[in-house]
């Protein structure tokens, strides 16, 4: 068995519920992206400000080689979507605060509410979060959706 079916399977068996299943679909993507603009905001050597050169596009570089170490066709699908998440970030944040409005208290906001509906999803599926047990479980999750989407338009993963 390859390892990216072992950890998928390991990670859907406490992803049974409907409805946890429904709250991690919409859940998983805002901590990511969250996760994403909260690091752009920590100050870059030699950088201000740019949408790509910042610490979460370092991160990304190694959550990159971390998924192509477990499937390299789910890496490839992931790197649009980081770059996606990147460029909408700075976008965001360009617009809230030429508005005058924090974009760091909309990300923590929106992580913190992300994740407390991740607790409520498996405080319904009666089972505790796959991370708990290991952390690797945390850049599983997001794999985990993507396998769905390969799945439903014929990519092997």
């Amino acid at each position: 068995m390859r390892k990216i079916d072992f950890l998928l399977d390991k990670y859907a068996q406490s992803h049974q519920n409907h409805t946890n299943k429904l709250i991690h679909w919409i859940c998983i993507p805002v901590i990511l992206f969250t996760i994403t603009g909260l690091m752009t905001m920590i100050p870059f050597p030699g950088t201000d400000k740019h949408w790509i050169l910042n610490w979460s596009g370092l991160v990304i570089i190694f959550v990159s080689i971390y998924y192509a170490s477990v499937s390299f066709s789910i890496m490839l699908g992931f790197l649009p979507v980081f770059i996606f998440f990147l460029f909408l970030n700075s976008a965001f944040r360009n617009y809230f605060e030429s508005m005058g409005i924090s974009y760091f208290v909309i990300l923590v906001t929106a992580f913190v509410i992300a994740w407390i509906g991740q607790f409520v999803g498996h405080h319904i599926e009666g089972k505790r979060p796959s991370f708990l047990d290991d952390l690797q479980f945390l850049l599983i999750g997001p794999a985990w959706l993507l396998h769905f989407i390969y799945k439903a338009v014929g990519l092997p993963y």
